[in-house]
């Protein structure tokens, strides 16, 4: 306890508190005060807390404090009774629970920080569920969970920024690269440029050059054009072919079958739907809300430990045990006389499971198939994207079979071929090197032979005279030759730009067939849509009519049930206060003193008489308090005098004490001597 005491005392004479406590004047303070400490540490972790508990109501502050704690996840020690001892010494100030909770919050002050900052954001309101029937709060609060979703990625990618380890001198530095390569660019270009000036007709052709990557970045985008509208196309096409197939299935089923066999399919699917919406949904959607209520309950209740559990366990033992002994009782009671109507139940019951089952295994097979559906179109539609042509069948794939046992003869083959060259490679390094080791030695003997003769250096040097010769008599080439090729290069530009022109023409009038069957789709589809969009809005205005009625219907039977209860309340009150008022009216018109003592308006005049003599008696005494004021502060005075008097003898005791202890004084013959 004294170590955590010396903790708490120590971060609150540090920064942002500076209190300046030690351990007297901390164990000194005062409820209040440790309480409006308590709020100011609760101030520093989220600012909205930072105020003067003087000015609030101590009700408010305890809610306060509790509420913020709760948010921060402190967990009191102990039990259930202990969580109301803990709340009720949070509310006066105690010792005992402020200590713990000042030094919990001030171990993990920046962590607390941080939880109370997401909390003001990621603290979920709860709306009630009727609420939630309205459209507006429905959406309102889908919009609220999405920004919800949004700042938790928000967040987690900012703290993933700050523990990635990116520094602004690394970006310092890349951005001065960068310049410094901007810069070694421009001059190039700039070179470039006055190296360009000096050929003739350069700005044609520099147009040329520009035209060329103009057609080419056309060239491009058509091209990306071109592979969209192949994708719409295949889509719409996978659509019409679905719908093709629908189509074929109801035509057979139509053939197949009669009127009356499809009516009894549609009544079959009818009355399953209808036991869907009537009676397993509904049920569904009430365990659903059970569930969530018990859950809002069990999160609205405070932090329970292994001892809450327990006993909880224990009660829900004792009460499964009752529920047992009630229903062998019932069994035991009611066997005899409702022996057939309990078989029909029971059967009755049978059957209602069996019923249930189907419709659920029913459910789950509908729900296969729509997901294989959907897994056979998201294959289809990855061969698609991958390999550009739809999913072979039957001589199709025999064909593609074929053509790939082919290519793997032909893979075989190439492979055979890729070995020997690397075999021969392998055989010409070597002969390589080989040769290179005998040139060292013919290079280290000619310059022995050059060292001998005293000319040393003339083989490099005449290497060398060689070599620039030729670089000389290659760059006079190269300038020769820079006109031929610049116009070379500008006649093969125009005959590529032709030839991209006359390549694209059949792509373009394909494209413009398929933009006009694609247009002729989107104009089908939307025909389709608006017919949708008719019906739908027929079938949601009868839907919002009735259920504007249903709840107008629903309103006006609460508003009257509440209106029965509001005077079924008063009646009763009523006739309670009737019957108090014929009981004292007996009592107090009784003959007998002993029942008219117990009327009310007796023991109202008695207790008024016991409080004026209390009166009576306290002032008699506040007479006497006055007359005795005076010697008795005179007494006071007297002792505190004898009081200073004491003192004042205690410390010329003292004084003479330490005289004494320093020397002794010896008189002799008229003659003071002192001895050390």
């Amino acid at each position: 306890m004294s170590d955590q005491i010396q903790f708490i005392v120590e971060k609150l004479n540090q920064e942002p508190f500076k209190k300046n406590y030690n351990l007297i004047t901390f164990d000194s303070l005062e409820s209040v005060q440790l309480l409006q400490l308590l709020s100011d540490v609760l101030g520093e972790i989220d600012p909205k807390h930072a105020v003067d508990i003087r000015e609030e109501l101590p009700e408010n502050t305890a809610k306060r404090m509790l509420t913020l704690l709760g948010i921060l996840k402190y967990k009191p020690p102990g039990s259930v009774t202990d969580l109301s001892a803990f709340r009720q010494g949070l509310v006066t100030g105690s010792k005992p629970v402020i200590h713990p909770v000042l030094h919990w919050l001030l171990q993990r002050t920046n962590e607390l920080k941080k939880r109370a900052y997401l909390a003001r954001f990621l603290v979920k309101l709860d709306v009630p569920v009727e609420f939630l029937q309205d459209d507006t709060v429905a959406d309102i609060n889908k919009q609220y969970e999405e920004l919800m979703e949004a700042f938790k990625n928000l967040h987690k990618e900012c703290e993933q920024l700050k523990t990635s380890g990116l520094s602004t001198a690394e970006i310092r530095r890349d951005i001065s690269a960068m310049e410094e390569e901007k810069d070694q660019l421009i001059k190039r270009v700039e070179r470039l440029k006055k190296r360009v000036e000096t050929v003739q007709n350069h700005q044609r052709m520099l147009e040329i050059a520009r035209q060329l990557r103009l057609e080419k970045e056309r060239e491009e985008s058509l091209a990306q054009q071109k592979q969209e509208q192949k994708n719409q196309l295949f889509h719409a096409e996978q659509r019409l072919q679905r719908a093709q197939l629908q189509l074929k299935e109801m035509h057979h089923a139509v053939v197949d079958s009669k009127p009356e066999s499809l009516m009894k399919k549609l009544e079959e699917e009818i009355n399953f739907n209808s036991y869907l919406a009537t009676e397993k949904i509904p049920r569904e959607l009430e365990s659903k809300k059970k569930s969530v209520y018990f859950l809002q309950k069990a999160i609205a209740e405070p932090a329970m430990g292994q001892s809450d559990l327990n006993v909880l366990e224990s009660k829900i033992n004792e009460v499964n045990v009752q529920i047992n002994q009630l229903i062998e009782k019932r069994m035991m009671k009611y066997e005899p006389v409702d022996s057939k109507l309990s078989m029909y139940r029971q059967q009755a019951s049978i059957i209602s499971r069996k019923k249930e089952a189907k419709a659920e295994e029913l459910q789950a097979a509908k729900e296969e198939m729509s997901s294989t559906e959907k897994q056979m179109i998201q294959k289809t539609n990855q061969a698609h994207e991958l390999d550009g042509s739809e999913v072979l069948k039957g001589d199709e794939l025999k064909h593609y079979v074929n053509k790939l046992r082919s290519k793997n003869t032909v893979y075989k083959r190439k492979r055979l071929e890729i070995a020997e060259i690397t075999a021969e490679y392998g055989i010409l390094q070597r002969t390589e090197e080989l040769l290179k080791q005998r040139h060292e030695a013919i290079q280290q003997q000619l310059q022995a032979i050059e060292d001998k003769k005293g000319i040393s250096g003339y083989s490099y040097t005449q290497e060398e005279l060689e070599r620039v010769s030729a670089v000389k008599s290659e760059v006079d080439g190269m300038k020769g030759q820079t006109l031929d090729n610049m116009s070379e290069m500008v006649k093969k530009l125009n005959a590529m730009v032709a030839e991209k022109k006359s390549s694209l023409a059949p792509v373009i009038k394909e494209l413009r067939q398929l933009r006009q069957k694609c247009q002729e789709l989107t104009q089908e589809c939307d025909e389709k849509k608006i017919q949708y969009d008719s019906c739908a809005a027929g079938l949601e205005s009868n839907r919002s009519t009735l259920e504007q009625e249903v709840k107008g219907l629903l309103e006006e039977c609460t508003q009257e049930e509440s209106n029965y209860h509001y005077v079924n309340c008063m009646r009763k009150n009523l006739e309670i206060q009737l019957q108090r008022v014929k009981e004292e009216m007996k009592i107090y018109v009784s003959p007998d003193p002993q029942e008219r003592r117990k009327a009310i308006r007796e023991q109202y005049t008695r207790m008024i008489l016991e409080q004026e003599n209390l009166g009576k008696k306290l002032r008699e005494k506040q007479k006497v308090v006055r007359e005795s004021h005076g010697p008795n502060m005179k007494q006071i005075k007297m002792w505190q005098d004898f009081e200073q008097l004491m003192e004042c003898k205690r410390e010329c005791f003292l004084k003479q004490q330490n005289q004494t202890a320093i020397g002794q004084v010896i008189q002799e013959a008229g003659k003071d001597r002192l001895v050390l």
